[in-house]
């Protein structure tokens, strides 16, 4: 009798009949005794007796939710979820308590425990809405895990949290601290499951899509990730993706000046090299914009942009048309941005004309016959811009265009090549410039 008095006071105020009922195989059980503490919850806080709530949420939790037994644990999740919807708005006071357990249970072996854990933390979610913001690092990170689960009514009910979830943030908007969710965001963006590829893509929209919360400021840091998406099998994944990037780019289009288009530019550079066509189709469509955004302070960045477009300009299959047509209009725009003009200076101020020409060499050089072209166009062009920069570039250009262009199997490179020369040529008459005499003996 005295051990059962024991056991009374070590789970009081809970009873004994309703400790063994929680502990019950079955579920229905389980249910009744949830049901019972529901009620002993409501009478003790309307008698404002809140030491005896907490007792009741410590014992679910020590003996309960914590236990190595599954029943005990399952019965524990639906009492400690009865409990926050007895207490409403009052679940605020005691929100780590009741959270912090079912969390635990989240990532338990047992796929019911998992199961119960999910629909536990939606019933206290619903309730203490706003009150769970403080956990939500804790709340993502775990239904990151569930997104992916094995166990489909274990994925299902992660959808349904997932939702209510993204409807507190957006009604919490002002006060939600993006600056905690960007890495939770970065930490996972480059996953390889579908599942958790799409939870991360309709966060991003969710948030993309409230007019007080700036996802520009922080694409910087996921736009590497989201372009890896875009590789996903699943075409309902990439569409989802093209359709965020499209946002993004709307939105970086009405107000360039809030976005780190340099920072972006680099990180595109490397996309539009990508051996996936949908990537690098996306990465050249958004140096395009750029381009056009950013006038002559994206020619920071040309010698990157020569090494990601050069050779798009050679594909010739109908699948990689677009890529090619894009290609050709950053190259265009380019071009256009040091040619005569008000703002020639200014633009040719940014162009860092060594790592441009040490570029444009290369591809001199075992490239396809529409890339030479293009190159030598641009030596041409720069020459006739701005040969007194390009003059020291010549001795260095001279080899390349006799050894190699001069002997190309295409006369169209050929051609080029010889129009090239004689600007050189002429470019160095014209200004009495000391050029290597040896290389008009070579010509």
């Amino acid at each position: 009798l005295e051990a059962e008095d024991k056991m009374e006071n070590a789970f009081a105020p809970i009873s004994e009949a309703c400790v063994k009922a929680l502990s019950d195989k079955t579920y229905d059980k389980r249910k009744v005794a949830a049901l019972e503490i529901e009620k002993m919850v409501t009478d003790f806080k309307m008698k404002k007796n809140m030491t005896q709530i907490k007792r009741i949420i410590d014992v679910l939790s020590r003996d309960f939710v914590r236990s190595n037994d599954a029943n005990k644990k399952k019965g524990g999740l639906i009492a400690l979820a009865a409990t926050s919807i007895a207490l409403g708005k009052d679940t605020e006071k005691f929100i780590e308590d009741i959270v912090n357990p079912i969390m635990n249970c989240l990532i338990d072996n047992d796929n019911r425990v998992r199961f119960f854990a999910s629909e536990s933390l939606y019933n206290v979610v619903k309730v203490a809405r706003g009150a769970v913001l403080p956990f939500f690092p804790s709340v993502f990170n775990a239904l990151s895990r569930l997104v992916t689960d094995p166990d489909q009514t274990i994925k299902n009910g992660s959808e349904i949290l997932d939702r209510l979830l993204k409807d507190i943030v957006i009604e919490s908007s002002q006060t939600f601290d993006l600056d905690a969710f960007i890495p939770l965001v970065r930490e996972r963006i480059m996953v390889k499951s579908s599942f958790a590829r799409q939870f991360i893509i309709s966060w991003i929209s969710v948030l993309n899509a409230v007019p007080e919360i700036n996802m520009v400021v922080f694409l910087p840091e996921i736009l590497h990730g989201l372009f890896q998406i875009l590789e996903d099998p699943l075409p309902e994944i990439q569409r989802m993706c093209e359709s965020l990037l499209a946002q993004f780019l709307k939105i970086i289009k009405l107000d360039p000046s809030a976005a780190d288009i340099p920072t972006m530019t680099n990180v595109l550079i490397v996309q539009a090299q990508s051996s996936n066509p949908l990537i690098q189709f996306y990465a050249i469509t958004w140096i395009k914009e750029f381009v056009q955004l950013s006038g002559g302070e994206i020619l920071c960045f040309a010698s990157g942009i020569f090494t990601a477009i050069l050779p798009c300009l050679a594909f010739e299959s109908d699948a990689k048309k677009n890529i090619k047509d894009c290609a050709n209009a950053v190259n265009l725009h380019l071009l256009e941005l040091i040619s005569s003009g008000e703002d020639k200076q200014k633009n040719l101020s940014y162009l860092d004309l060594n790592s441009v020409m040490e570029v444009l060499r290369q591809y001199l050089v075992h490239s396809p016959v529409p890339t030479k072209i293009a190159v030598l166009k641009w030596v041409h062009h720069l020459f006739t811009e701005v040969h007194d920069e390009m003059s020291e570039h010549a001795n260095k250009l001279f080899p390349v265009l006799l050894r190699d262009c001069l002997s190309d199997s295409s006369d169209e490179v050929v051609l080029q090549a010889i129009v090239v020369l004689a600007e050189i040529v002429n470019s160095a008459t014209v200004k009495g410039n000391d050029f290597d005499q040896t290389q008009y003996r070579q010509f």
